[in-house]
């Protein structure tokens, strides 16, 4: 009998790392991005553009799980997440199978620093964010409703092997190992939840294999929240010199940042003026595991970016 097949949408670090986690445990995978670029040994990898329903249901054809990694430009989300969504949904229940979303902490809006559960109220000021809440909403109805199960892995922001568009990721670790000047956003003294990427992957492919899980919102799991600081004397520790860090107390233009990204992401930057805590403690105690501890995630990291780094002309 063949192995199930797992189709991974998006092929960004999330995507890229799910997969990879997907064959390492035994699946066959196939992986679907809008170049069908092959960026996972061992994956199959189809070309599709996701806001198209008949190109959706042809990638996700003969799937026995469907994970939707796949994302779009800041300034394009608003537009273009409910397109992917409608093509989505369609296409993977016409294959028969389970849906499994990467989504982010958007629905919550600012919470005053409370700590985020699954339980917390879906309170979006943005306009990312209450898109992000009308999609969660869809796909809970979807799943309620009965046209195909649905489960949902909410992640903090990411850090960790390839992430490189990120507050901890390209703007960090690079300049870090180089003694260059290292970004930080907002007051870096508040609690701030980071989701280690390989935990992010490992924790949707369990959602995949577990339709217990469905009908519901599960917070990814993340390490106990440090603050931003905190976070920036690890990672001195593994490169071995202080920190040089600029901290943006607003949004505007610095380094890979563009004014363009900048402009898109100022609704949301109060992420970064308040304490920013995600607890996934419910899926820990439901799938009995613990994430990997930040002082070892920021050292598995830096040691990624060094040799990324070393490799480069």
């Amino acid at each position: 009998m063949s192995r199930e097949l797992h189709v991974v949408l998006g092929t960004g670090p999330a995507g890229t790392t799910l997969a990879e986690h997907l064959i390492d445990i035994g699946h066959r995978v196939r992986t679907v991005s809008r170049t069908g670029e092959p960026v996972v040994p061992g994956a199959t990898a189809v070309a599709a553009d996701l806001t198209d329903p008949a190109q959706a249901t042809a990638a996700v054809a003969g799937a026995r799980v469907v994970y939707h990694c796949a994302n779009v430009a800041y300034a394009q989300q608003v537009e273009v997440m409910p397109r992917i969504q409608t093509a989505v949904l369609a296409g993977a229940a016409a294959a028969g199978a389970r849906l499994v979303v990467l989504d982010t902490l958007y629905p919550y809006g600012p919470t005053g620093g409370a700590v985020m559960t699954e339980q917390t109220p879906w309170r979006a000021v943005s306009r990312k964010g209450r898109m992000r809440a009308d999609l969660d909403a869809a796909y809970l109805a979807a799943h309620r409703d009965g046209l195909l199960p649905v489960v949902m892995g909410r992640s903090a922001d990411f850090f960790g092997p390839r992430v490189f568009n990120s507050s901890l990721g390209g703007a960090v670790f690079p300049a870090a190992l180089a003694g260059g000047t290292v970004l930080a956003l907002g007051d870096i003294d508040l609690p701030h939840s980071y989701s280690y990427l390989p935990d992010v992957a490992a924790g949707l492919a369990r959602l995949g294999a577990d339709p217990a899980a469905d009908g519901r919102v599960w917070h990814l799991p993340t390490a106990p929240a440090r603050s931003t600081r905190e976070v920036h004397r690890l990672i001195a520790q593994e490169v071995g010199h202080p920190l040089t860090v600029e901290v943006l107390d607003a949004p505007r233009p610095w380094g890979p940042f563009d004014e363009s990204f900048m402009r898109e992401y100022a609704e949301l930057f109060y992420q970064y003026e308040e304490a920013q805590v995600m607890d996934s403690s419910a899926y820990e105690a439901h799938f009995g595991v613990r994430p990997t501890p930040l002082p070892e995630a920021v050292a598995a990291t830096v040691d990624w970016f060094r040799a990324a780094l070393a490799t480069r002309p």
